[in-house]
């Protein structure tokens, strides 16, 4: 198995170190004929807007479209999750293009700026009961976004509860 790692912009070198920790061969993937030659690929948190720009530049939208078309697990990190969603709110003027295939509605910067980011503990109960390991896992929210709303066929492992009255719901 190898896994491939978007390297456009981002947190694609700890991607790749934790792979290696791992024992999992982890590969960078710059380019749309790169991705013939692994086996999932993760799409890690960085800065969305300039992440678009780079993919556009290299012309890698149509072989990441083809790559979730053909249902090979891919996994998306902040700004990686803001690329899979099928739906984006809280964009810049013209908004960015995305990769989509995954059924939901996802904000971006939801949770504020970098100095609002936090830390949070998430219970995770389905996911121990399927795979092991400890009934939470811990959450770092760096100018993270929120998926507003998921599709039927979305499986949700973790909920970080935001108060009713929480100024960051108005949308």
């Amino acid at each position: 198995m190898v896994v491939g790692v978007l390297a456009l912009q981002g947190s694609f070198n700890e991607h790749i170190a934790a792979l290696r920790r791992l024992g999992v061969k982890g590969v960078e993937v710059r380019k749309p004929e790169q991705l013939q030659y692994v086996s999932s690929l993760i799409i890690p948190g960085g800065e969305s807007t300039t992440m678009a720009k780079l993919a556009e530049f290299h012309n890698l939208f149509p072989a990441l479209r083809d790559f979730v078309k053909m249902r090979k697990p891919v996994w998306g990190t902040c700004a990686g999750l803001i690329f899979l969603a099928d739906k984006v709110v809280g964009q810049k003027s013209g908004g960015q293009e995305l990769i989509g295939g995954l059924d939901c509605t996802v904000h971006r910067n939801f949770f504020g700026s970098q100095l609002q980011s936090f830390e949070a503990d998430l219970p995770v109960p389905n996911l121990a009961s399927k795979e092991g390991g400890p009934e939470t896992c811990r959450g770092v929210f760096i100018r993270a976004p929120a998926v507003l709303e998921a599709g039927p066929d979305v499986e949700v492992l973790a909920v970080y509860p935001v108060p009713p009255d929480n100024h960051l719901l108005q949308l």
